[in-house]
C-alpha cells in the first residue's frame, strides 16, 4: 500500500515528463505531428483516469495509512490518508480527471499545450500532496510548488490582461508564501513540531499563547491568501476571467480549499475551541461572504461573476470555520456544515465553470449582454447549468441547501451560546441571510 501512496504523489509529474517530450515531438516531427499529439492526449488522459483510480482504491483499502519520506528538505516529507484527507483527495483527484478530459476539446485549436499540461500535472501533485500531508513543513514544500505551477495556467493565453492578472496572482502567491513560511518558523519555534497529530498537545502545554497568535496570524496571511480570503482576494476576480475554463474550475475548485485545508489544520489543533481566534476567522469570512456576493450581483462578465461567487462561498465555509472555535464543544453543526460545503462548492464550481467553458467555445465571449440567449434550446446544458444553480443558492433538495442551513444553525447555537456575541451574531445571521438572496439573485442574472 505504502507503494501504491507513493505513485499517487509521483505519477503526475512522471506524466508530466512524458507529455511535455510527446509534444515536443509533436512539433519538430512534421510527418507525424498528428500522431504524437493523439499519444500526448491519450497519456494526459491516462494520468487523470489513474490518479483518480489510485485515489478510490487508497480511500477503500488504506484507511490510516502513513509515509515518510526522510531527509527532503532537512526535515523529510509526511503524509497521511485518514477520513478528511481520503474525501479531498477524491475530490481533488476526480476534478482533475474531469477537467484533463474537458481539455482536449476545450484547448484544441490553442498553443503551448504541452507547457499547460505540464504544469497541469505537477500542480496535480503538489495538490494532492498539500491535502494529504502529515505535517505543516510537508504541506509548505507542496502549497508553494502549487502556487508557482498554477501561475502559468493563468498566463496561458499570454494576452495583456493574462499577464497582468498572472502577476498579481504570483504577487499574492509569493507574499503569502512569505508570511506562512514566518508563521511556521514562530510555531516551530515555540511547539518544538510541525506535525498536525501532535499540534494541539504542543499548543495546550504552551504558556506564551501571545507568540502563538502572531504565528497564527502569520499562517492566516498565506493561507487565507490561496483561499481568495479578503482582504487577499484580489487575484480571484483578475485571474478566472483570463485563465482556461478547465483552469479555472481547478483554481475555483480545489487550491482555495488548499488554503482552507491550512486554516483546519491551524485552527483545529492550534487554536482548538479558542472562542478569540473563532471570532477573527468568523469576521473574516463575513467580510468575504458578503463581500464577494456583492461583487457578483454587480459582474457582467460570467467567468468573473462565477470567480467572486467562489470568493463568497470561501466566506461561507469560514463562517463556518470561526464557528467551530466560538461553540468550543458544542461545534458539530459548524463542523459538518464547514466539511460539506467545502466539498458540495468544489463540485458546483467544476460543472459551472465548464459550462462556462462550453458558452466560452462556441460564442468567444464573456460579456453576459452579448451572450444573452446562448442557453435557448439547448436543453442538457440548462439543466446542468441549473442543478449548479440551485445547488449553490442553497435551494431545498439540492446539496447546497444541506450544508447551507447546517452552518445557518451553527450561527443561531451560538446567539444562545457565546453570551458575550450574541449581539454581533445575530447582526451576522441577518447579512449570512442577505448573502444567501444575493447568491440566488446573481444565478438567476446568469
Amino acid at each position: 500500500m505504502e507503494g501504491l501512496f507513493l505513485a499517487l504523489i509521483l505519477l503526475p509529474i512522471a506524466g508530466a515528463f512524458a507529455v511535455y517530450l510527446a509534444d515536443r515531438q509533436a512539433s519538430v516531427s512534421v510527418d507525424k505531428k498528428n500522431s504524437w499529439k493523439g499519444v500526448r492526449d491519450l497519456l494526459v488522459a491516462l494520468v487523470g483516469v489513474t490518479e483518480f483510480a489510485l485515489m478510490c482504491i487508497l480511500t477503500y483499502a488504506g484507511r490510516g495509512l502513513t509515509l515518510y519520506i526522510p531527509e527532503i528538505c532537512g526535515m523529510g516529507l509526511r503524509f497521511c490518508l485518514d477520513g478528511f484527507r481520503s474525501v479531498y483527495g477524491l475530490v481533488a483527484a476526480f476534478m482533475w480527471m474531469m477537467t484533463l478530459l474537458f481539455s482536449r476539446e476545450y484547448l484544441a485549436h490553442e498553443e503551448h499545450l504541452g507547457r499547460y499540461y505540464f504544469f497541469q500535472l505537477i500542480t496535480l501533485s503538489a495538490t494532492l500532496g498539500v491535502f494529504l500531508s502529515a505535517d505543516l513543513f510537508t504541506t509548505f514544500i507542496f502549497f508553494e510548488v502549487m502556487s508557482f505551477t498554477s501561475y502559468v495556467w493563468v498566463v496561458q493565453e499570454e494576452t495583456k490582461g493574462a499577464i497582468r492578472a498572472a502577476e498579481t496572482y504570483l504577487a499574492v502567491a509569493v507574499i503569502g508564501g512569505m508570511a506562512l513560511l514566518m508563521g511556521l518558523f514562530l510555531l516551530y519555534h515555540t511547539l518544538g513540531t510541525l506535525e498536525i497529530s501532535k499540534l494541539l498537545e504542543a499548543a495546550q502545554a504552551c504558556s506564551n499563547k501571545q507568540v502563538l497568535y502572531i504565528a497564527g496570524c502569520c499562517t492566516l496571511v498565506g493561507f487565507g491568501a490561496k483561499a481568495g480570503a479578503f482582504p487577499l482576494h484580489i487575484w480571484l476576480p483578475k485571474a478566472h476571467p483570463v485563465a482556461p475554463a478547465p483552469a479555472s474550475a481547478l483554481l475555483s475548485g480545489i487550491l482555495t480549499k488548499a488554503g482552507i485545508f491550512g486554516v483546519l489544520a491551524v485552527s483545529c489543533n492550534v487554536f482548538w475551541h479558542d472562542a478569540d481566534w473563532g471570532f477573527l476567522i468568523f469576521s473574516i469570512g463575513l467580510f468575504t461572504m458578503f463581500g464577494g456576493a456583492l461583487l457578483a450581483v454587480f459582474s457582467v462578465d460570467l467567468k468573473r461573476t462565477l470567480a467572486c461567487s467562489s470568493m463568497s462561498q470561501i466566506g461561507f465555509i469560514l463562517l463556518g470555520v470561526g464557528m467551530q472555535g466560538i461553540l468550543g464543544e458544542e461545534n458539530a453543526l459548524a463542523v459538518r456544515g464547514t466539511l460539506l460545503h467545502m466539498v458540495n462548492h468544489s463540485l458546483i464550481k467544476l460543472a459551472l465553470f465548464m459550462i462556462a467553458g462550453v458558452v466560452v467555445m462556441n460564442v468567444h465571449k464573456l460579456n453576459l449582454n452579448e451572450i444573452r440567449g446562448f442557453g435557448r434550446r439547448k436543453p442538457f446544458l440548462q439543466i446542468c447549468f441549473l442543478a449548479g444553480a440551485l445547488g449553490i443558492a442553497g435551494i431545498p433538495l439540492f446539496n447546497g441547501y444541506v450544508s447551507k442551513t447546517l452552518l445557518h444553525e451553527s450561527i443561531v447555537e451560538g446567539i444562545g451560546h457565546a453570551a458575550g456575541l450574541s449581539g454581533f451574531l445575530k447582526m451576522s445571521e441577518w447579512i449570512f441571510l442577505i448573502s444567501g438572496g444575493m447568491t440566488l439573485a446573481y444565478m438567476k442574472k446568469l
